[in-house]
C-alpha cells in the first residue's frame, strides 16, 4: 500500500509498503479517509526526529522509518477477537494515544496523556493515518455518528486538544478570551471558546494573513497585531472596566506571547500554555504574583474527553471544518501540504489529505 514516511529530517518518501496484518485480539484494521498535516508533523519534518524513536519504543516497541498522521478517521475493515465497540462498515476517529496495559500510575487513573510510556499512533507505532491502511488498538478508534463527515473525523483530534485547553482554563458563558497563535490549533480555540460560551474574543498574531482569516473563521473576534499593538492595552481596551480578559490561551509556543498572555489577563485570571516551547521560556514573576494569576500547562488531552469532543463537531456547536483551508493527494503532501504549511506568507490553515484521491 503506498504510504508518507519519515526517514529523516526534511526526508519524507512516498513509498509502497506491506499492508498492515489481519486484526489481532483487540485490534481493528481500518481503511484511512482523511488525515491532517499537524504542526507535530512539521516538525518532525523540519528538524526532527524529535518524538519519532530512533531505537524501539519501550512500550510500542516501533521505530522510524515511521509512517506519519495522528489526526485521521476512516472506516473499520477488520476486528480482531474481543473487539465489540466497532464493527466492519463503521466510521470512525482515532485518538493516537497508546496506552500501556497496567501498573502505570497515571495511565492507571484514566490520565493517559500523562504516562511516561506513552506511544502515539503517526509518531511511534507502527501505522499512521498517511497511509491507505492503518492497524490500531480497539480503544483507539470511536464511532462518529451519521452527521459527521469524514473530513471531521479528521479534526477531531486537534479540536481535543483545544476543548482540553479550555477546559484547563475554565472558560464558560460570558468568559472573555485571548488566544495567542492564529494558526489552525489557535483558530479551533477561538471556535471552542465560543462554544464554551465565551462572549468577548481577542487573537494576537504576527502574521496579517493569519489575522484575515481568523475575522472571516471568527466572526466578530477582535484582531491584534504584536508588531504594531500592545496586546496587553488592546485586550483591556476590549474588555469590562478594563480589567483584561479571563482566560488567556497561549497556543504558539513563544516567550513574547506568554508574556503578551499574562499582561492581558485581569487580576486572578487563568494562562493556559498549549503550544509547545521550543526551549526555557520566562514570564515577569513578579506580575504573576501580583495579578494573582494562574499559568497551566495543557498537554494533549484526557481520552475520555473523546465521545464529547465528537459530539461538539457533530452538532455543530465547533464547526471546526472552518479551519480547513486545502486538500490534497497523498502524492503531492510533501509540496503542496509540508512545504506549504512552512511557507512563511502563512496563507494556509489546516491542509488534509484525502486518501481515497
Amino acid at each position: 500500500m503506498k504510504a508518507l514516511r519519515f526517514h529523516a529530517k526534511k526526508d519524507l518518501r512516498i513509498e509502497d509498503i506491506p499492508e498492515p496484518p489481519r486484526p489481532g485480539p483487540g485490534q481493528v484494521l481500518m481503511k484511512n479517509s482523511f488525515v491532517g498535516i499537524c504542526g507535530t508533523d512539521l516538525h518532525e519534518y523540519a528538524s526532527g526526529p524529535i518524538f519519532i524513536p530512533t531505537t524501539p519504543h519501550p512500550y510500542s516497541g516501533a521505530q522510524g522509518p515511521q509512517v506519519l498522521g495522528h489526526e485521521f478517521g476512516g472506516t473499520v475493515i477488520a476486528v480482531g477477537e474481543g473487539v465489540t465497540k466497532v464493527a466492519p462498515g463503521d466510521r470512525v476517529a482515532v485518538q493516537p494515544l497508546i496506552m500501556p496495559r497496567g501498573g502505570e500510575y497515571f495511565a492507571d487513573r484514566g490520565w493517559h496523556n500523562l504516562s511516561g510510556s506513552l506511544a502515539l499512533v503517526g509518531l511511534s507505532w507502527q501505522s499512521g493515518g498517511m497511509s491507505e491502511m492503518a492497524l490500531v488498538n480497539d480503544y483507539n478508534v470511536e464511532k462518529i455518528p451519521d452527521t459527521m463527515s469524514d473530513e471531521e473525523a479528521a479534526l477531531v483530534e486537534p479540536t481535543a486538544v483545544v476543548v482540553y485547553a479550555c477546559d484547563r482554563g475554565r472558560v464558560t458563558a460570558g468568559s472573555s478570551v485571548l488566544v495567542t497563535g492564529a494558526g489552525p490549533i489557535g483558530i479551533l480555540a477561538l471556535l471552542t471558546a465560543r462554544a464554551f460560551g465565551a462572549t468577548r474574543l481577542f487573537v494576537s498574531d504576527m502574521n496579517e494573513t493569519r489575522l484575515t482569516l481568523a475575522r472571516e473563521v471568527v466572526p466578530g473576534v477582535v484582531t491584534i497585531n504584536p508588531a504594531t499593538q500592545d496586546v496587553g492595552e488592546a485586550v483591556r481596551a476590549g474588555t469590562l472596566d478594563g480589567i483584561g480578559c479571563d482566560v488567556a490561551l497561549e497556543c504558539v509556543g513563544n516567550e513574547r506571547a506568554l508574556q503578551s498572555c499574562l499582561d492581558a489577563v485581569r487580576k486572578q485570571g487563568v494562562i493556559v500554555q498549549t503550544g509547545l516551547m521550543g526551549g526555557k521560556g520566562s514570564v515577569d514573576f513578579f506580575q504573576l504574583t501580583f495579578k494573582d494569576a494562574e499559568i497551566r500547562g495543557s498537554w494533549c488531552y484526557p481520552t475520555h474527553s473523546w465521545p464529547r469532543t465528537i459530539e461538539l463537531i457533530a452538532s455543530g456547536a465547533i464547526p471546526a471544518s472552518r479551519v480547513v483551508t486545502r486538500r490534497i493527494t497523498l502524492d503531492d503532501a510533501v509540496a503542496e501540504g509540508f512545504e506549504a504549511l512552512l511557507d512563511p506568507a502563512g496563507s494556509q490553515l489546516k491542509i488534509l489529505i484525502d486518501l481515497s484521491r
